[in-house]
C-alpha cells in the first residue's frame, strides 16, 4: 500500500502541513516512520480519514445538499456582464469557475475576499491518477 508523507497528506486533505501534523499528533492520523525517520501515513488511513473528515466539515456547515463535492474557499474574482457573472474560488489548491447569473451573485453578496463553498454535481466524473 502507498503510504504518504505529511507535507503530501495536507496537499491532498487541502490543509497546511502544520494542520496535518496537528492532527498526527493529537492521534487522528495514525503514522508511521519510513527507513529515513520522516513520519509516513498509510493511504487507507489517509483516504478513511479524509471521507471522515468531509463528513464533519458538512455538518459544520449546516447544509443540506444531495452535492457531495463541496469545495469550502474563497473568492478570489468576480466578474459581472449585464445578465451573467463569472466568480472564481480558491479552495485549498483548487482553482474553481462557476458561471451563474449575476442576480445570484448580488443575492449571494459574493465580492473579493468572502469566504464561500462552490458545490460540484455532475453525471459524469473523470479520474487521474497522480
Amino acid at each position: 500500500m502507498q503510504s504518504y508523507t505529511i507535507g503530501r497528506a495536507a496537499r491532498l486533505l487541502g490543509v497546511s502541513p502544520d494542520t496535518a501534523r496537528r492532527w498526527a499528533d493529537a492521534g487522528r492520523i495514525a503514522t508511521h516512520r519510513d527507513e529515513s525517520g520522516r513520519r509516513m501515513i498509510d493511504g487507507g488511513d489517509l483516504a478513511a480519514f479524509a471521507v471522515e473528515n468531509g463528513r464533519g466539515d458538512a455538518a459544520e456547515e449546516g447544509s443540506y445538499t444531495s452535492a457531495r463535492n463541496a469545495f469550502p474557499g474563497i473568492v478570489t474574482a468576480v466578474t459581472l456582464g449585464d445578465v451573467a457573472a463569472q466568480v472564481e474560488i480558491q479552495a485549498g489548491p483548487h482553482r474553481l469557475v462557476s458561471l451563474l447569473t449575476r442576480e445570484a451573485v448580488e443575492e449571494l453578496g459574493l465580492e473579493v475576499g468572502t469566504e464561500a463553498t462552490a458545490r460540484v454535481k455532475a453525471t459524469s466524473v473523470h479520474i487521474d491518477r497522480a
